[in-house]
């Protein structure tokens, strides 16, 4: 390890602390926001139980079944100093959300033949590693495939070394660069570094992979994958607010939410005006722009319903191709989180960009979350034709759980409580 690096991982000690949030009720009840149906009852219950008891500041949820969005709605606050309420359009970070809409337009550019799953990344990408005195490049490096990155079986371990992507000042030192490093940046020094473990011999997930995918996109497409994914990905889909956020306050982007921490609230600023001094984490302490492709993009619950029921509903939406989704669901054949220790197949795994549980019925149940501090995400589609989100714009509820995980059970006693779906569309509308 770098020894400039290595002195850097220990600077700081962050502060710790609850920080709690009351809705209050004024006469007209619970704070929320969109149209309600009574039979969806089970949903409003839910989400305005789940965010007054956890003392969270504002969430969304948007549910639809067989492609039709039935349920947007928010709650609570978007901003809580000045009592802007979450609507249902309102924008969120959606942190490793990123990640399946990266993987799906991956495997549209394989579909459409330039490139294959095998192909080797690092033959592919230009950039050129970093090397300290006396290192030399991992040979395994050449190993490497785009099916090794989509399903986080490139390499890495982060627990063993770093995860990069949250080390800009750090890589930029090392590189001689005023912070914070790029992606481009965090590529080039990693290179320099030997992996953990043979490519494809394991899972580990890996931010880095999911940077590296975003590189080959451009590499491949001849474009910045920003600009792709809005003009070549999303507006096909009907997307049309999704966007790349922005890591400080002053750049929020027009209907996004503002970001309350818990825990850890304070961090080494690594952009903005007083970088080295201790910020507010969601502004500052992590360079959001530099995770583009693995968890920068802000978005409604309403848009990642509208790509969720996309792949769900494959054929009639036509983003993927009946064989292209089949190999998106395999489980990985080798790796923890794809088979245990002894090769019997765990009951979840990962497949190309989503978590994947099969059922005795042959089909599956596939989701993605997303945690940054300031932020709790999760994308479900269920086997049943039905796909929700759920956004929070905070990290921890009061009993120091992620709100995306402890929601998930409850979202869906909650869709199992409704007894007759309504007809209607609000993507119509």
């Amino acid at each position: 390890m770098h020894l400039f690096f290595r002195n850097f991982l220990f600077l700081g000690v962050l502060f710790f602390a609850y920080w709690p949030i009351v809705l209050a009720e004024d006469g007209l009840g619970f704070l929320s926001t969109g149209k309600t149906f009574p039979e969806l009852e089970p949903f409003d219950e839910l989400m305005e139980a789940f965010v007054r008891d956890n003392e969270l500041p504002g969430a969304s949820l948007a549910v639809a079944k067989d492609g039709r969005l039935l349920y947007a709605r928010g709650f609570g606050y978007a901003n809580v100093e000045k009592k802007q309420p979450v609507k249902p359009e309102s924008l969120f970070r959606i942190a490793s959300i990123s990640k399946p809409f990266t993987a799906v337009a991956m495997l549209q550019l394989i579909e459409q033949g330039k490139l294959s799953l095998d192909t080797s990344v690092f033959g592919l990408i230009p950039h050129q590693p970093h090397l300290a005195n006396g290192t030399s490049v991992d040979p395994r490096l050449a190993q490497v495939t785009i099916a090794h990155l989509m399903r986080h079986q490139g390499g890495w371990d982060r627990k063993v070394t770093i995860d990069p992507l949250f080390h800009a000042i750090e890589i930029a030192a090392v590189l001689g660069k005023p912070p914070p490093a790029t992606q481009n940046d965090v590529i080039r020094f990693m290179m320099g570094w030997q992996l953990d473990f043979d490519p494809g011999e394991r899972y580990v997930y890996s931010n880095l992979g999911y940077c590296l995918l975003g590189r080959v996109i451009e590499q491949v497409t001849g474009r910045v994958y920003g600009d792709y994914m809005v003009n070549e990905f999303l507006k096909p889909l009907g997307i049309e607010s999704m966007r790349l956020g922005k890591t400080l306050q002053r750049d929020r982007a027009q209907n996004e939410v503002s970001y309350y921490p818990k825990g850890d609230l304070l961090g080494i600023a690594v952009t903005g005006d007083a970088v080295g001094s201790k910020v507010s984490w969601p502004y500052g302490a992590w360079s959001i722009e530099s995770f583009d492709s693995l968890g920068g993009w802000i978005a409604s619950a309403t848009d990642l319903v509208r790509f969720g029921s996309a792949v769900d509903r494959f054929e009639q939406s036509g983003i993927l191709k009946k064989k292209t989704v089949q190999v998106m669901l395999e489980r990985p054949a080798k790796g923890h989180f794809g088979n245990d220790e002894k090769g019997k197949p765990d009951d979840t795994y990962y497949g190309c960009g989503w978590s994947v549980r099969p059922l005795k019925n042959g089909k599956t149940n596939r989701w993605h979350t997303g945690s940054l501090s300031g932020t709790s995400t999760i994308l479900v589609i269920r086997h049943d034709g039905l796909c929700w989100a759920v956004l929070f714009n905070t990290n921890l509820t009061n009993d120091g759980k992620k709100p995306s995980s402890k929601i998930d059970p409850l979202v869906h006693k909650a869709a199992d409580a409704v007894t007759t779906w309504p007809s209607h569309n609000l993507f119509e509308n």
